[in-house]
């Protein structure tokens, strides 16, 4: 009989990545130094893993704010927009954001990842919604949460989009969706042919600016400002858990879009309203960033440096023209050696594997504040170059040359910047790891006897390595102590070489060709 926790108990990704050592995720900050520094396990790391842009949440001007806010508001408002949570604090909010991002109306709602839900509301059972394969998980949720039917289109693929678009049915209601900049690779949308598109096919177009809200622009209104494609751009959301330093989201379009969002998204009218802290941080987040333009200029330097300092190394940063610095990696395994040797070297940066990226596309996302000395970049430069040379990420030897970076400025109108073949192939799905499998691929064949012996044999001889003791040691005839300090690394490097032995081999233990990516 079928169990709907079987595949709960067969789920083993996460007891092997511990086991070895090498799981990365829900890492336990026990204190911040002014945000670009952080607090784990007794000891300060450099934050280059936070969306914190502008540097504000440590900012003490947010944080009075937040403070005031409850001071006078409580700690909650216990209870939805709709009847008892509305406060003079959010209709205050709603109103300087419409004009902030010259918009009739605007929507706050309590995360980020609700905002992006509540666009179920207006995609009823007629309308089809066109939307890029790497848009944000909030935005795929919240279209599978409407009716409408979807058609997705290869990653910034627009000559796909405008196929799909003219097989449409012509009078169906159709709105295109893409993130602003996509949070993984840090590339941007090609807004001036989306908006192109949507003219021609009478489509709506929607902008996740998430990641270039505070950002982008002359003014920091976004991806729209920045290709100055306001007017053209229907409705654009953001988020105020990045450049806002506090939770929440928001919509902002033509009133009468917003209005029925209001009283229709059931991420508004069933979900507890922002706190009064969050909308206080936020208003006040809002007011410095359009006093000090000075913060987005010196974040798009630092930008420009850290790209930049990759590339002369060897590292492949990709397509990215913002303050989103991915490092590509590719091995899943290797990525998450990686983020456990900068974390050992104390720099804290995220580890982004399947399916938030393509399969053999692993990367380290790096992204960064205004806030960061040059001191800090330097030494996350240093680190990064000592642990690619030891893990074979890059050369010995730093390459000749290297394609410079440019990064989105105001006024330039740069999009991608120029990809190595490698990376171009991965974010497309059609890399082939020559040299190893992943956990994901591992996973999928758990069920072959071979590869389960496998994982058997890596939890059991970490958890020996584990609980070693020196004496063990010395009852192996005096075994070099240097073992010891290396036993943590031990059980990682069997299941690399472990997943590479069955990449190499091509066969599982009856013979069936292994399913390669």
């Amino acid at each position: 009989m079928s169990d709907v926790f079987d595949k709960c108990r067969s789920w083993k990704d996460y007891r092997i990545a511990k086991a070895a050592g090498i799981y990365p995720y829900f890492r336990s900050i026990e204190a911040s130094h002014g945000a670009t520094e952080v607090e784990i396990e007794g000891r300060r790391v450099i934050m280059v893993g936070s969306n914190n842009y502008l540097g504000l949440s440590a900012d003490p001007r947010v944080k009075e704010a937040a403070i005031h806010a409850v001071e006078k508001f409580g700690t909650t408002c216990s209870g939805s927009r709709l009847l008892n949570g509305t406060l003079a604090l959010h209709e205050e909010l709603e109103a300087r954001l419409a004009k902030f991002l010259n918009r009739e109306s605007a929507l706050v709602i309590s995360t980020g990842f609700q905002t992006n839900l509540a666009l179920s509301s207006i995609l009823g059972r007629h309308d089809i919604v066109f939307s890029d394969r790497q848009n944000h998980a909030s935005l795929v949720d919240g279209i599978r949460l409407g009716f409408a039917t979807e058609r997705k289109f290869r990653h910034n693929d627009l000559d796909h989009l405008e196929q799909l678009l003219a097989a449409a049915e012509p009078n169906a209601g159709k709105i295109i969706i893409t993130d602003g900049v996509f949070s993984m690779e840090g590339d941007l949308c090609n807004l001036p042919r989306l908006v192109e598109l949507a003219k021609r096919y009478n489509a709506r177009l929607m902008t996740d600016d998430a990641h270039s809200m505070g950002v982008l622009g002359e003014h920091g209104r976004g991806v729209s400002e920045y290709f100055g494609l306001e007017a053209e751009t229907d409705l654009v959301m953001g988020t105020f858990s990045k450049s806002f330093a506090s939770l929440g989201g928001v919509l902002a379009g033509p009133f009468e879009v917003i209005n029925y969002m209001r009283h229709k998204a059931r991420s508004v009218i069933f979900s507890a309203s922002m706190t009064p802290a969050s909308v206080a941080s936020a208003l006040k987040a809002l007011e410095i960033i359009e006093a000090e333009p000075e913060r987005r200029a010196r974040l798009l330097d630092i930008a420009e440096k850290m790209h930049n300092g990759f590339r002369a190394m060897g590292f492949d940063t990709g397509v990215s023209v913002t303050p989103v610095v991915p490092v590509q990696i590719g091995d899943q395994v290797k990525c998450f050696r990686f983020w456990k040797a900068l974390h050992e070297a104390g720099v804290f940066a995220n580890p982004v594997i399947p399916p938030a990226v393509e399969a053999g596309h692993a990367l380290i996302r790096t992204s960064y504040m205004a806030t960061h000395t040059d001191a800090q970049l330097d030494q996350v430069l240093d680190t990064f170059e000592k642990i690619g040379r030891r893990l074979d990420v890059i050369p010995e030897t730093r390459p000749t040359a290297y394609e410079p970076v440019q990064i989105a400025r105001p006024g330039t109108g740069v999009r991608a910047n120029k990809a190595s073949e490698k990376w171009a192939a991965g974010s497309a799905g059609h890399l082939v790891n020559p040299n190893g499998f992943s956990l994901d691929q591992l996973s999928r064949m758990s069920s072959r006897e071979v590869a389960g012996k496998l994982f058997d044999a890596v939890e059991h001889l970490t958890w020996r390595a584990a609980n070693f003791q020196p004496e063990d040691l010395r009852k192996l005839g005096g075994a070099s102590r240097r073992l010891w300090k290396k036993r943590g690394e031990l059980p990682g490097l069997l299941l690399e070489k472990g997943a590479h032995f069955f990449m190499k081999n091509g066969h599982d233990h009856n013979g069936t060709p292994v399913e390669r990516n």
